[in-house]
């Protein structure tokens, strides 16, 4: 397949062919269906003096990550993801655990469930069905039912919105249900000005052009730290190319000693997520930082969300780095959809 030329829709459509674009613009809907799957589910309001535990791997902890980061100072008890064979050791039956697998045979997150209910923890499910599901309704855990034909990562907005109803519901944070509704019309028109049938200029397309044949390192700090790493793992996933993620200001201790010889080593890009509501010295040091990063020969782009809360800004930067990462990997040729290499791997992993 040849790489095209341009990301006008047809270009995109020649590529895209397990429709990986249509999933990812659908994300104001996944907001707002996530919020009615919620109140179908039925779950009552308890106290977890223990806070808020999200287990899962991969696209299903992404939107763990992103819900505390939209709660930010509003959440009141300690909010934690799990993402390994387990739980924290500090988990005790005063912890809500909410365990989320898209496919529900995801093997860490089995593992973390099992333990969950060993400890006596109040436990949650999110999930389409498979093995997850069959525990939860033999042990009486409540389900949150997610639909299915997605692929795992895309369905963020799901597990970002339960996992900050769940948290609601726990107390481990203020509600945002009223502004999940405002969210997903701003990420409307986003979509609008971002998607194929925007202008070759557009904010999405034209980065995109700017990290093609780069490895690009995402860097973020305080909301937007996990933003960065959606991004990273969207990129790899999606575009099937390696990128990196790593947070401010930890990477000024360490990453940017790493610039200096970079060039050695292949051709590098730098992204910066930046957001109006960070630290001032936090602001100064992505600037700083971007230059002396630029200095060394390096492209850097600095990208700042959009929108007046903290959930609007979020949703914004992930929309816009899920389409960068389709872009690139329109721009490669390849087809978004498939994972081969992960696929490959759980069938070892499982004897297969």
């Amino acid at each position: 397949m040849s790489t095209p030329r341009s990301l006008s829709r047809d270009s995109v459509a020649e590529v895209d062919v397990s429709g990986q674009f249509a999933e990812v613009l659908a994300l104001p809907d996944h907001l707002r269906d996530a919020l009615w799957r919620m109140e179908s589910a039925n779950l009552r309001p308890h106290d977890s003096p223990g806070g808020l535990v999200i287990a899962g791997v991969g696209g299903s902890s992404a939107g763990g990550a992103l819900a505390r980061a939209a709660l930010g100072d509003a959440a009141s008890r300690p909010i934690e993801l799990a993402r390994d064979y387990g739980v924290p050791g500090w988990t005790t039956p005063d912890t809500t655990v909410l365990c989320a697998s898209y496919s529900g045979d995801t093997e860490e997150t089995l593992a973390a469930y099992e333990a969950a209910q060993a400890l006596g923890a109040r436990t949650v499910v999110l999930t389409t069905g498979g093995k997850l599901a069959e525990l939860a309704r033999t042990d009486g855990v409540p389900v949150v039912p997610l639909p299915g034909g997605l692929q795992s990562r895309a369905a963020i907005g799901y597990s970002l919105v339960v996992s900050l109803e769940v948290a609601r519901l726990c107390g481990a944070g203020e509600s945002l249900r009223a502004e999940v509704d405002v969210a997903a019309e701003h990420a409307a028109r986003l979509a609008g000005a971002w998607g194929p049938d925007a202008a070759e200029d557009s904010l999405a397309k034209t980065l995109a052009r700017g990290l093609h044949g780069t490895i690009p390192q995402i860097a973020g700090a305080a909301l937007t730290a996990p933003v960065a790493y959606r991004w990273k793992t969207q990129i790899n996933e999606n575009a099937k190319a390696p990128a990196f993620a790593a947070e401010l200001p930890e990477l000024d201790h360490n990453e940017l000693m790493g610039w200096d010889g970079a060039g050695a080593f292949g051709t590098f890009s730098a992204v910066f997520l930046d957001d109006s509501d960070l630290h001032p010295r936090l602001r100064q040091r992505l600037e700083l930082t971007r230059g002396l990063i630029a200095s060394r020969g390096a492209a850097t782009f600095r990208v700042e969300s959009i929108g007046q809360t903290r959930l609007q800004r979020l949703v914004s930067l992930v929309l816009l780095g899920d389409l960068v990462s389709l872009y690139l990997a329109t721009l490669r040729g390849v087809d978004p959809g498939p994972v081969a290499a992960a696929d490959s791997l759980r069938s070892a992993l499982s004897g297969g």
